[in-house]
């Protein structure tokens, strides 16, 4: 259908995939300038919006061929560039504004310590695997979602810190993460479940501060589900004669 399209539409429709991307930066920063002025809530209205954003880009991009009509424009380096921003970025300054995160006087060099091993995690040549399933190596530097998890449940922060660390470790540790909108194992059940997680977060979030006691739990579910099938290959894999 898409090749039926006059040529003028067909790229004018591939080059907007690039602007709509190009959004998250827009998003990335007004959900700092919302998290300096404390307001958490619309922080992560911004937060939902920008991850929302980063959840299409990549199936528009496919759908409407934008390496063959927008080739100007690397649209794997612009999502990396947005995604620091708004997974890396955001959670630092988080880190540091939110109250209680952190124990006294370790926010900055939490913040800090995610910015640099995040730095080098991104711009690895093989961050993300080429095999059939896809696959994150080492830990794909997700901070945006612990940082919002640690406000949601209101741990220790010595917890909180200890995780923290765990995570800045694991950047460093060769073990291959799930690319949920890519893998192939169990692909619609991984993929409608991926979305059902996507939808209580994104409804739980916009209650903040006010969010269900039982959300996060619940949630864990779908974590748990996604450590299966990343740290256990063979997993959802179909069985050969």
């Amino acid at each position: 259908m898409f090749e039926k399209l006059p040529l003028w539409l067909r790229k004018t429709l591939a080059w907007s995939v690039h602007l709509f991307t190009a959004t998250g930066a827009v998003w990335g920063f007004l959900t700092l300038l919302a998290i300096w002025d404390s307001n958490f809530k619309l922080a992560i209205v911004y937060i939902v919006i920008a991850m929302l954003v980063d959840g299409f880009d990549g199936m528009l991009a496919r759908l409407f061929h934008v390496k063959e009509y927008a080739q100007g424009v690397d649209g794997g380096l612009m999502d990396n560039i947005i995604d620091y921003l708004n997974y890396v970025v955001v959670a630092a300054l988080l880190l540091i504004r939110a109250p209680g995160l952190m124990p006294d006087g370790f926010a900055m060099a939490a913040a800090i310590s995610i910015l640099l091993t995040s730095a080098y995690q991104f711009s690895q040549t093989d961050a993300k695997t080429d095999d059939d399933s896809y696959f994150f190596k080492g830990f794909p530097s997700v901070w945006n979602f612990l940082v919002v998890y640690m406000m949601l449940l209101g741990l220790n922060p010595w917890i909180n810190l200890v995780l923290l660390i765990v995570c800045n470790i694991l950047v460093f540790v060769p073990v291959k993460y799930l690319y949920p909108s890519r893998n192939t194992r169990l692909r619609r059940f991984t993929l409608g479940f991926t979305y059902l997680y996507a939808g209580l977060g994104v409804w739980a979030l916009l209650q903040y501060p006010d969010v269900p006691e039982w959300v996060a739990p619940a949630s864990f579910v779908y974590v748990a589900y996604y450590a299966l099938l990343s740290f256990f290959p063979k997993f959802g894999t179909p069985k050969t004669a």
